[in-house]
C-alpha cells in the first residue's frame, strides 16, 4: 500500500506516525547547538598545516618561528604522536601527521594550538617545510598498470572483486557497449568539521565531536594516543550533516593530542576550504559495460569493468568496491555476469563513504546501458527494464536469492504512469524566467529549449555486508518520575539529521505504551551502535531499541502478573497495564513505585557471508532496497543549460515508521542525485583541487529542486524489525541516471560522463549539426 505524508504531527506518536522532531524547530530558527558552537573556559584553538603538494618527500620541518609567536601553546609533528601514527577504517594506512612522504594535497603535516584562532592560523603558516616534489599518480588506470611506482608498500591495488556467474563466454544477437565516467562528488555538508577535546585527570581525554561512528573513532584515537580505549570518552556533538564523510577521522586525534599536550581544552573548526581537504569524497569511476540481449529484449549477459579511484588512502574503498561489484548489473535478472571491480590508490584526494556507496557509480553505467539497449532493440526503455526486473525469488549475480519484496517493475510503472508536468509558459507561450533553464538570471528566453523524459531504477544493499559483525546496543530504562512512567533510551547511534532521535522515541512509545520518552545523548558510555551509514540505523539500532524495550516490557508484565488476578494476556498502553479484554487493570506508575526496570541489549541482524574470492558468490547482503525515478527536463541546447522540471520517485520502504521522515529522506537523496547529474564535481587537476569552495563547487539550492511526486510502497520485509527497509540511499542512486537519460532524450547527446557540463551538450550540437529530440 501507499501512505500519505500529510498526517497530523504531534509529539507523542509511535510507529507509523510523524511526531514533531525535537531538533527541528531549533535548527530552523538557528538555535540548535552544533559542534562548532562548543565552548570551554580557557580553551585553545587548533589549526592544521597541510601539504600544498599531492606527492612529495618531506626533507625538513622547522617549527621554531611558529613556537615563538605570542599566544602559541604547542606545535606538534609526527614525532609527537604518542601512539601509532597510523589510522584507517579498514586499513590503518593513513598517518595522523605526515612523516617522510605526503600522498595528497591537503595532507596534515603539523598542528598548532593557540589562544586565538587567527593566532593558530598564523602560526601554522610560519612552519617551514622542505619538500622534494614527486610526480603524482592521478589516473587509476595508470595506477593499476605494471611498472607504475607503488604509492604504498603493498602496491596501488586496494581491492579487486570478481563476480563470475553462468557461461564465461556467452553470446547474444544484440550487443551494446559503453564507457562511462563519474566525477568526484563531495558530501557538501553545511557544518564543517569541528569538535573539542578536554584533557581528563585520569590521563585520558573527553572529546565532543560531530561524527558518524563514536566507537570506531574511540578505537582509532586510543591507538594513536597510546592510551587504553576506556580513557577516550566521546560524546556526540551537534552534527551539521554527514552523508558518509564523517565516518573517517579528521581533527579528532589532532585535538586530543593538543589537549593532552597543553593540559587545556582545544577546539577545532575547519573553514569551508579546509573542509574540502579534510574529509573523503565519493570515488570517481571509469567503467566499461557490455550488455547482450535477445531480440525480444531478454538480457543474456553483462560484462563490466569498474575502476574506482580511492585516492591516497584506503578509507572504505574495499567495501565500496564490493558494493560496486555485487550490485554492478543492477536490479535485473542476468543469467551470465562477469564483473571486475578495482579500487586503486592514487595521489588524488582520499575517497570513502558517500550516500549510495559504490552503487551510485555502477547505476549510472548499467542504466545508461539499458537505455542504449532499448534504442538498439527499438523498445520502450521502461518496457525493457520491466521485462528484466528482479522480483522476490530472483537470484543475484552473487548467487544470493532475494527473499523479500522486490517490486522493481511496479516502481517503474508507478513513475511512468504519473501525469506529465504542463508545458512551460502561459496561454500565449510566455514563460516566467524561473521556469526556464538558467532560472532567475534570465539567461534564456526559451530559444532552443527542448524537453526530455528519462527513467532510472537502482538497487542498494542495506547495512554492512560480507560477513561484517554488524550490531547495535541499546539501553532502555523505565522508572517513575513525578508520579508518571518515564522511559530513557541510551545508544551510541549518531543523529546526523536523519531523524533517528525521533524514531527511537517512537519505538519506545509503541513498545512500552509510555508517552514520556527521553533520548539520552549518544556517547561511548554505552556499547557501540555502529555507524550512521549504509541506511542501517533504523534497522539495526531500531532493532536494538525494540529488543531492549521488549525485555523491559516483559519484566513489567511479569511484575503485573504476580500482583494481579490470574488470567489472560497483558500489554502496556497509555501508561496502563491492559488486559486481553481491553480493560485497564493497573497503573504502571503505581505498579512500579520506586522500582527501576532497565535492560541493555546487543542486537544483530541475520548474518551475511564473505564473497568467494574467485567467483564473488555468497550471501553477502542483509537486505536489498529499490527506488525508481522519472525525470522531466528542459534543456537550452544552444547554451547547454539544464532545468529539471519534475522528478517523480517511487520507493519501497518496507514499512514507513515515520512517513514524513521517509518522504524527507527521498527528497534529500534525490537532491544529491540531481547534483551529481548536472552540477556537483570536485575538479582535480594534476592531483590538486581547484574549486574548494561553495562559490565554485555547486550544490542544488531550493531553486534547483523541482516538484517531486512520490509514491511510498510498504511491502514488509519479514526479516526486519517492523518490516522496514532502509530508505536513505536508494533515491540518490536512481535520480542521477534518470536525469541524464532525460537530457539525452532532449538533446540526442551521448552523455557518458557525469556531471553533465554545458559543453557536453553544446559541442554535440556543433559536431552533429543539430539535435534530435
Amino acid at each position: 500500500m501507499t501512505r500519505s505524508s500529510t498526517e497530523r504531527a504531534d509529539t507523542t506518536a509511535g510507529i507509523g506516525g510523524s511526531p514533531i522532531r525535537p531538533d527541528g524547530a531549533l535548527k530552523v530558527k538557528g538555535e540548535f547547538a552544533y559542534s562548532s558552537d562548543l565552548w570551554a573556559e580557557d580553551m585553545l584553538w587548533g589549526a592544521t598545516l597541510r601539504s600544498p603538494h599531492p606527492h612529495a618527500r618531506i626533507t625538513a620541518v622547522r617549527i621554531g618561528k611558529a613556537l615563538a609567536l605570542p599566544g602559541v601553546h604547542a606545535v606538534l609533528t609526527h614525532d609527537d604522536v604518542p601512539g601509532r601514527n597510523r589510522f584507517g577504517l579498514e586499513h590503518a594506512d593513513q598517518p595522523v601527521l605526515a612523516e617522510d612522504v605526503v600522498r595528497y594535497q591537503g595532507e596534515p603535516v603539523a598542528v598548532v594550538a593557540a589562544d586565538h584562532p587567527e593566532t593558530a592560523r598564523r602560526a601554522a603558516a610560519l612552519i617551514e617545510v622542505d619538500y622534494d616534489v614527486l610526480d603524482p599518480v592521478t589516473d587509476p588506470e595508470t595506477a593499476l598498470a605494471d611498472g607504475t611506482p607503488a604509492l604504498h608498500p603493498d602496491g596501488n591495488l586496494v581491492r579487486h572483486v570478481r563476480i563470475r556467474r553462468g557461461d564465461p563466454e556467452p553470446a547474444a544477437p544484440v550487443v551494446v557497449t559503453g564507457e562511462y565516467t563519474v566525477g568526484m562528488q563531495d558530501q557538501a555538508f553545511l557544518g564543517p568539521e569541528s569538535g573539542m577535546a578536554v584533557p581528563a585527570e585520569d590521563g585520558g581525554v573527553d572529546l565532543y565531536v560531530a561524527t558518524q561512528w563514536l566507537h570506531v573513532d574511540q578505537r582509532q584515537i586510543a591507538e594513536s594516543l597510546g592510551v587504553p580505549q576506556e580513557k577516550v570518552r566521546i560524546t556526540l556533538a551537534g552534527v551539521g550533516g554527514a552523508f558518509g564523510a564523517r565516518e573517517d577521522l579528521s581533527m579528532q586525534v589532532h585535538a586530543c593530542m593538543l589537549a593532552m599536550h597543553t593540559g587545556k581544552p582545544v577546539k577545532f573548526v575547519y573553514g569551508r576550504e579546509e573542509s574540502f581537504f579534510g574529509h573523503v569524497h565519493r570515488h570517481p569511476a571509469v567503467m566499461r559495460y557490455e550488455h547482450g540481449a535477445t531480440e525480444d529484449g531478454r538480457l543474456v549477459y553483462v560484462r563490466a569493468r569498474i575502476l574506482l579511484d580511492g585516492g591516497a588512502y584506503a578509507s572504505t574503498t574495499s567495501a565500496v568496491v564490493g558494493n560496486a561489484a555485487t550490485l554492478g548489473v543492477g536490479p535485473y535478472e542476468v543469467p551470465n555476469a562477469h564483473v571486475d571491480a578495482f579500487g586503486l590508490y592514487t595521489n588524488n584526494p582520499p575517497c570513502g563513504a558517500m550516500r549510495g556507496f559504490g552503487a551510485v557509480q555502477a547505476c549510472f553505467g548499467y542504466e545508461s546501458q539499458m537505455d542504449k539497449l532499448a534504442a538498439a532493440l527499438g523498445m520502450d526503455p521502461v518496457d525493457l527494464r520491466v521485462r528484466n526486473a528482479v522480483r522476490e525469488g530472483s537470484t543475484m549475480p552473487t548467487g544470493q536469492v532475494i527473499d523479500s519484496a522486490a517490486p522493481v517493475a511496479e516502481l517503474l510503472r508507478l513513475v511512468r504512469d504519473k501525469p506529465m508536468p504542463a508545458p512551460v509558459g502561459d496561454a500565449e507561450g510566455v514563460a516566467d524566467p524561473r521556469e526556464l533553464p538558467g532560472g532567475v538570471s534570465n539567461t534564456t528566453r526559451g530559444e532552443g529549449v527542448r524537453r526530455g523524459v528519462g527513467y532510472g531504477v537502482g538497487i542498494k544493499n542495506v547495512a554492512f555486508s560480507e560477513g561484517f559483525d554488524d550490531y547495535s546496543t541499546a539501553r532502555v530504562r523505565l522508572e517513575v518520575i513525578g508520579g508518571e512512567p518515564v522511559v530513557s533510551v541510551h545508544t551510541a547511534a549518531a543523529e546526523v539529521g536523519q531523524g533517528l532521535v525521533t524514531l527511537q522515541a517512537q519505538i519506545a512509545r509503541t513498545e512500552l505504551g509510555v508517552h514520556q520518552v527521553t533520548i539520552l545523548p549518544a556517547d561511548t558510555a554505552v556499547g557501540s551502535a555502529g555507524s550512521s551509514s549504509a541506511s542501517r540505523q533504523s534497522y539495526v539500532t531500531g532493532g536494538a531499541v525494540k529488543a531492549a524495550c521488549e525485555a523491559v516490557r516483559a519484566e513489567v508484565l511479569a511484575i503485573a502478573a504476580d500482583v494481579l488476578p490470574a488470567g489472560g494476556e497483558l500489554y502496556l498502553n497509555g501508561g496502563k497495564v491492559i488486559a486481553s479484554t481491553g480493560e485497564a487493570v493497573a497503573d504502571v506508575a503505581a505498579l512500579l513505585g520506586d522500582r527501576v526496570v532497565e535492560h541493555t541489549v546487543e542486537w544483530r541482524h541475520r548474518p551475511t557471508q564473505p564473497l568467494d574470492p574467485a567467483t564473488g558468490q555468497g550471501n553477502a547482503h542483509v537486505q536489498y532496497a529499490f527506488a525508481a525515478h522519472r525525470a522531466v527536463v528542459d534543456v537550452d541546447t544552444e547554451l547547454g543549460l539544464v532545468r529539471v522540471v519534475e522528478l517523480a520517485c517511487a520507493q519501497d520502504v518496507g514499512r514507513a515508521l515515520n512517513p514524513q521522515a521517509v518522504v524527507g529522506q527521498i527528497q534529500g537523496g534525490s537532491a544529491q542525485g540531481l547534483g551529481l547529474a548536472v552540477m556537483e564535481e570536485i575538479q582535480v587537476v594534476g592531483g590538486k583541487v581547484v574549486n574548494p569552495s561553495f562559490t565554485d563547487y555547486l550544490i542544488p539550492t531550493i531553486l534547483d529542486m523541482p516538484p517531486m511526486p512520490i509514491d511510498v510502497l510498504e511491502l514488509a520485509d519479514p526479516h526486519a524489525p517492523y518490516g522496514l527497509r532502509g530508505v536513505g540511499e536508494p533515491p540518490t542512486i536512481s535520480a542521477t541516471p534518470a536525469i541524464v537519460a532525460a537530457v539525452r532524450a532532449a538533446t540526442g547527446a551521448a552523455l557518458t560522463r557525469i556531471p553533465i557540463r554545458p559543453e557536453h551538450v553544446v559541442f554535440t550540437t556543433v559536431e552533429d549539426g543539430g539535435h534530435s529530440s
